[in-house]
């Protein structure tokens, strides 16, 4: 058993990688203007030497300007969701313990609409003080508070009990989806427009602004996250066993639940809210390769990123030239694989 296991994620690992690799080319291929990979050294020329060439500044603009970076935040969004699913379901030891489930998404979305609604008038002095960083820290900060008011409720210093973990996270992002909504509705046309596409998810406002303002949460999560595997699979064993494996659990805790808060508040900041890529994700990686999170989170992170650039690439081609919400794609996408899971295979830790 345990020599298939680990030939499979051997097998899911090189699939997954090889995966992500054609749908990154395919991204930078697709699109409605006809602009395609071809173009792209063409492009890069035009912009190291300004050409005044009309093909080659408009293969510039759609494939360095728009499609490179839409490109590079949709892996991001893709590979933080799936990352921040993997550590709530294994700091809970459940698998429903989506931050999206849990009421995280739903506090990071509120902060980031404040900003966004506010920015202009109640917080101009929290935007102009962190500029294009404003609206990942305000997400960041948003689902942080989730986070820690969760584990509050669900621990109330002893164990995290999952049945309060989920209700509470319920109350929670009720609560913060009706936050949100009374700040919608006191928004004008214009900000009321771009709220509601922004939370329906969407990728089409990426810049290298943007790429720019989640860098610094990318590379946090690339740093920080191997220091959690030992961790969570220490967790899955349960708290007091842990801790005999020499894991400081409560100082660890606090750390997934930082990188928790980073990872979904710079993908609500960036993309909106984005669901079922936390919980669908790092189950199917657990069905195919097992708990063990030395393998969990690395083909997590790289499946979720597949997975949110394919939505994007069939939300920008269903109707084009418009484009479909990717929260719209995905939960097209996600929900009838969240249903199979349960009915066919149901949840295993």
């Amino acid at each position: 058993m345990l020599q298939t296991r680990v030939k499979a994620s051997k097998i899911l690992i090189l699939i997954s990688f090889v995966s992500l690799i054609v749908i990154l080319i395919a991204s930078l291929s697709i699109g409605p203007t006809g602009i395609s990979l071809t173009s792209l050294l063409p492009a890069v020329e035009a912009t190291i030497w300004e050409s005044s060439s009309v093909e080659e500044r408009r293969a510039r603009l759609v494939l360095i300007d728009l499609r490179l970076p839409r490109t590079l935040i949709g892996a991001f969004v893709g590979a933080a969701l799936a990352v921040s699913g993997v550590m709530m379901q294994g700091l809970f030891r459940n698998p429903l313990a989506d931050p999206g489930l849990v009421g995280v998404s739903a506090g990071a979305a509120l902060a980031a609409v404040a900003t966004i609604a506010l920015g202009d008038d109640l917080l101009s002095g929290w935007v102009s003080l962190f500029g294009i960083y404003a609206l990942p820290i305000s997400a960041f900060l948003g689902g942080l508070t989730t986070t820690l008011l969760l584990v509050a409720a669900a621990g109330r210093g002893g164990p995290l009990m999952v049945g309060t973990l989920l209700l509470a996270g319920i109350a929670f992002g009720a609560l913060a989806g009706a936050l949100t909504g009374l700040i919608s509705y006191a928004s004008d046309d214009r900000e009321l427009r771009d709220l509601t596409l922004w939370s329906m998810g969407s990728l089409s406002g990426a810049s290298w602004d943007k790429v720019a303002a989640v860098l610094p949460f990318a590379i946090l999560l690339l740093v920080a996250l191997p220091a959690t595997i030992k961790a969570l699979n220490g967790f899955l064993l349960g708290e007091a066993e842990a801790f005999h494996l020499g894991i400081n659990v409560e100082r660890m805790k606090f750390v997934i639940v930082g990188l928790t808060a980073a990872a979904v508040g710079a993908s609500v900041a960036v993309a909106g809210v984005v669901g079922f890529v936390g919980i669908v994700v790092p189950h199917m990686v657990r069905l195919i390769a097992g708990p063990n999170h030395t393998i969990v989170i690395p083909a997590s992170a790289v499946i979720g990123a597949s997975l949110i650039l394919a939505a994007d690439i069939a939300a920008r081609m269903v109707v084009q030239p418009a484009e479909l919400p990717i929260g719209i794609v995905m939960a097209i996408i996600g929900a009838p694989i969240f249903l199979h899971l349960i009915i066919r295979r149901g949840f295993t830790a």
